[in-house]
C-alpha cells in the first residue's frame, strides 16, 4: 500500500490552514498591512476586512457581526468569560456550574475561581461521558450566575444537549457560556437555538490559523455586563484591548465561510471514514472497547482502548501515523486522562486508549492504511504481554 505518509488522524489538537484561507491571508501580511484602528486608508482598507470576517463567523455561528469579540482563542475567551462575569455579577451570587470533564482552559480558570471564593459546581458525567438537563436543573440555586459547558468534549467529542439545558438556563437567569472551540465547523452551532450568551472558539480547530479566535457576547443580555481582562488602547468594544491580527482574523473569516457552506457534506464523509475506521479496528482487534457515546458524538471522533496494549508502545511502533492519548493542551502531563477516569475506566484501560481524530483532509486510504498498521501493532505488542497470554 503506497499511501503517503506520515498520516495525521489528530485533527482535535489543530488542522491545517485550508489552502484558500491562506490564500486570502498573504496580502495582509504585506499588501494590506494596516492598522484596523488607524483613521486612514491603509486603516480603513484593515477594518473592511474585519468586519467582513466578523459577519462570516457571526454566519456560522448565526449571530451578528457586532457580537463578535476577537481574542488570541478559546483559551482567552473562555478566561475573559469566566473572570469577566464573575467579576460583573459578583453582587449576584458566587455559584457556577461546568462538568467533570470540560477541557483544562474551563477546569483550571474555574479552579481560580474557586480559590477565590468561588463555588463551583462539577457535575459527574455516566460511563458514556454525558450529563444531561436534569443535572444542571437541579444544580441551580439562587446564586448562581453561570453554567459553563463545552458543546463537544475534545477527547470523546461527546455532544450535550445543550439546546434543553440552555432552556433551562435562560428561564432561572442563569448566563450560559458554551465552549465550541471542538464544534464550531463540525456540527451545527445555533446561538439562537441554544440559548447561548457566550461561546468561546477557535480558528485553527476547523482550518484556520492559530493564534486567533472569538467570543460571542449576546446583545441584550446579562452577558454584556462582562468586565474586560485586558486593559490598553479601547480596542473591541473595551472588551479586548491590543491591535487586531488582521491576517488572522481574515482567515478566520474564510475558514469560518468554507466550513459552513461544506458542514453537511464534510459531517457525512468523515461519518462515513470513522465508521470504517471503527469497523476495521474492531474486526481485527478483539476485545476493543469503545470510549464514549457513539450517538451523540462528534462524526470525525473515536476514542477507543486496546487492553493489554500500553499506549506509550504503541505510539512509539507506529511513528507514520499521528494520534494521541488525550488533550493536546495536557499532553506534557504523565498523568491518565481525568475525562477517561470520570467515565470510570480502570487504569490498565486508562493507559490502553488513544484518539484519533478525522478531518478534511484525511483519504480513505489513509483510514484502510490505520486500521492495517494499528492491527499489526496492536497484535505485536500483545504477543510480548504475559498478561494477555495468560487470559487468552
Amino acid at each position: 500500500m503506497n499511501t503517503k505518509q506520515p498520516i495525521y488522524l489528530d485533527y482535535h489538537a489543530t488542522t491545517p490552514v485550508d489552502p484558500q484561507v491562506l490564500e486570502v491571508m498573504l496580502p495582509y501580511f504585506n499588501e494590506r498591512f494596516g492598522n484596523a484602528s488607524s483613521k486612514h486608508a491603509f486603516g480603513s482598507e484593515a477594518l473592511a476586512a474585519v468586519k467582513l470576517a466578523q459577519k462570516k463567523i457571526g454566519a456560522l455561528l448565526n449571530c451578528t457581526a457586532s457580537e463578535i469579540i476577537f481574542t488570541s482563542g478559546a483559551t482567552e475567551s473562555i478566561n475573559l468569560a469566566h473572570f469577566g462575569i464573575a467579576e460583573a455579577l459578583l453582587k449576584k451570587g458566587r455559584h457556577i456550574i461546568t462538568s467533570s470533564i470540560e477541557h483544562s482552559a474551563m477546569l483550571e480558570s474555574l479552579k481560580v475561581l474557586e480559590k477565590k471564593g468561588f463555588e463551583i459546581t462539577y457535575l459527574p458525567v455516566d460511563t458514556n461521558g454525558l450529563i444531561y438537563p436534569d443535572q444542571v436543573e437541579k444544580a441551580i440555586t439562587q446564586s448562581t450566575i453561570l453554567a459553563s459547558l463545552s458543546a463537544a468534549n475534545n477527547e470523546i467529542g461527546t455532544i450535550y444537549d445543550l439546546k434543553s439545558i440552555g432552556e433551562i438556563c435562560r428561564e432561572r437567569g442563569v448566563i450560559l457560556h458554551i465552549d465550541a472551540a471542538q464544534a464550531a465547523g463540525k456540527i451545527k452551532i445555533d446561538v439562537i437555538e441554544l440559548n447561548a450568551d457566550l461561546l468561546s472558539i477557535s480558528a485553527h480547530k476547523f482550518y484556520g490559523p492559530k493564534g486567533i479566535g472569538a467570543l460571542f457576547i449576546r446583545i441584550g443580555s446579562d452577558a454584556e455586563k462582562i468586565i474586560p481582562q485586558i486593559y490598553g488602547g479601547g480596542h473591541e468594544k473595551g472588551l479586548r484591548a491590543g491591535t487586531l491580527n488582521v491576517p488572522a482574523i481574515v482567515g478566520f473569516g474564510k475558514a469560518a465561510e468554507i466550513s459552513a457552506s461544506v458542514l453537511d457534506a464534510e459531517s457525512i464523509r468523515l461519518k462515513d471514514l470513522r465508521d470504517k475506521l471503527l469497523a476495521g479496528l474492531q474486526s481485527n482487534i478483539d476485545d476493543l472497547i469503545i470510549n464514549g457515546d457513539m450517538k451523540h458524538r462528534l462524526v470525525n471522533n473515536l476514542n477507543v482502548a486496546f487492553p493489554y496494549v500500553s499506549t506509550d508502545l504503541l505510539l512509539s511502533d507506529v511513528k507514520e501515523i499521528a494520534f494521541s492519548t488525550g488533550s493536546a493542551c495536557s499532553s506534557t502531563s504523565s498523568k491518565p486522562s481525568y475525562v477517561l477516569a470520570d467515565l470510570g475506566l480502570n487504569k490498565e484501560l486508562l493507559n490502553s486508549s488513544v484518539r484519533f481524530g478525522l478531518g478534511r483532509f484525511t483519504t480513505e486510504e489513509e483510514i484502510d492504511y490505520t486500521i492495517n498498521r494499528i492491527s499489526e501493532a496492536v497484535k505485536k505488542i500483545r504477543a510480548q504481554s504475559p498478561a494477555y497470554s495468560l487470559s487468552h
